[in-house]
């Protein structure tokens, strides 16, 4: 920080804490941690005396109806909390687009390879399971989603020494899964639509794209201008969507696709940022440690039944299939896409990823928590037991990929770190042996 934006920093009274809050919030393991904490205190409170004060509390309803916005603390969490989400997540995907790692062919092509296939073939192990029962066919998308903040939070925790291309390839993989997931939403998990608030919820995003445009440079100084101007016109929008009947997380991505990104990185806009990534900045803590961790707590709180409940759940099919298609579908997908990719064309893998690494990615990917819980509560109908098995198995899944690919990275980990620790040595010239030491006509 300069000594001007020192001066022009607030003052108010806790102003550091905040600002000390919010920095932590930013980190991608805190905002993972704070996920898992929210939805454990569910699912306890969910199996607990006090459980229904626990339902109660997600099934209260409150809204202005005429808007069909008199909905359910659940849904709100699901439907308007989780707009924020995607809000960020489109953020990040224009950046990579228009000025990241999907700019460039032969950079994306691999993980974008491994991203679809690592959708497909979950999606079929879960069909192959279920498909003697075509009412569970709905399903078929639980296990195809990655939580990017998840699973970024784990590589974080276990991967101080790995390859910096390994996270840039599950950065580029998360990133590529969640638009996959978005469409999902949009095509198949859509029906009954309104044309009417349609056309205008695009009127509305137009308007919002135009006037961040316009006044980037205003926004980009005053860091309240996007509450006071842009926020009701997306809440506006939001609505909308909402009211048309299109999934109204939607509005997150499409609003923040019209967020200006600098086509170079080289070439900031203020402050060493483009509009976009100070977005992304600014809103972060908002995303990762208020709605995120919202949406998981009513998300997550499945009463499991006792004995008989879980018997229940683990003879599912439903259960059985996004096991399957998260802890195996995940990385046999990636790692055979990846493959096919590299035996039919002449695109190769960066020399600093091993396929043992891309395995260990591959488990991480079957983190499936956010999205797989919001696509759980689309698939199907209200009441379902099936829809508590997929939340219970969707749980579970992370749980079991996150310790499987924690154990293999944590291995590679060591073994990145011990060669590290050797290049030290020999550039240092310490510990080494006496003959390398020697003037060289002594060595011979």
């Amino acid at each position: 920080m300069t000594k001007n934006d020192t001066t022009r920093a607030p003052h108010w009274p806790g102003y550091a804490e905040v600002h000390r809050v919010t920095t932590l919030l930013r980190r991608e393991s805190v905002g993972g941690m704070l996920l898992v904490v929210a939805a454990i205190i569910a699912i306890i409170w969910a199996n607990s005396p006090a459980s229904e004060a626990y339902f109660a509390l997600r099934d209260f309803r409150f809204g202005y109806e005429p808007w069909h916005l008199d909905l359910s603390l659940g849904t709100w969490a699901a439907d308007g909390l989780l707009a924020v989400f995607f809000f960020m997540v489109g953020l990040e995907l224009k950046r990579e687009i228009v000025s990241g790692s999907l700019r460039r062919f032969g950079t994306a092509i691999v993980p974008v390879t491994a991203a679809f296939a690592g959708v497909a073939v979950p999606a079929l192990i879960y069909v192959a399971i279920v498909h003697t029962q075509p009412s569970l066919l709905a399903g078929w998308a639980i296990p195809t989603a990655t939580d990017i903040a998840f699973a970024v939070a784990v590589l974080a925790l276990v991967g101080s020494h790995l390859p910096g291309p390994l996270r840039i390839f599950l950065l580029t993989l998360a990133v590529v899964d969640d638009l996959i997931a978005i469409a999902i939403i949009a095509i198949f998990y859509t029906s009954d639509i309104s044309l009417l608030p349609l056309a205008v919820f695009a009127v509305l995003v137009a308007i919002y794209g135009a006037i961040a445009h316009r006044a980037r440079a205003w926004f980009s100084r005053h860091a309240w201008g996007a509450w006071i101007v842009l926020l009701p016109i997306g809440f506006a929008a939001w609505a909308l969507l909402h009211a048309s009947g299109v999934h109204a997380t939607i509005a997150g991505v499409a609003l923040a696709f019209t967020i200006p990104v600098a086509a170079s990185r080289r070439q900031p806009e203020h402050h060493g940022m483009d509009l976009a990534e100070q977005f992304e900045h600014r809103f972060r803590p908002l995303s990762s440690g208020i709605a995120v961790p919202i949406f998981a707590f009513f998300a997550a709180g499945v009463a499991v039944g006792g004995g008989e409940g879980i018997m229940r759940a683990l003879t599912d099919p439903v259960t059985i299939g996004v096991v399957a298609g998260l802890v195996l579908g995940k990385p046999i997908g990636i790692l055979l896409g990846v493959r096919i990719l590299t035996l039919v064309t002449k695109v190769r893998l960066d020399p600093a990823l091993k396929w043992i690494d891309l395995a260990g990615v591959g488990l991480l990917a079957g983190i499936g928590f956010t999205v797989s819980l919001l696509i759980a509560e689309l698939s199907f109908p209200e009441g379902s037991p099936h829809t508590d098995d997929a939340k219970i198995a969707i749980m579970a899944a992370s749980l079991l990929a996150s310790v499987l690919a924690s154990a293999v990275l944590l291995v590679r980990n060591r073994r990145y770190k011990q060669l590290a620790q050797d290049e030290e040595v020999d550039a240092d010239g310490d510990d080494v042996p006496d003959v390398y030491q020697r003037p060289q006509t002594e060595a011979r």
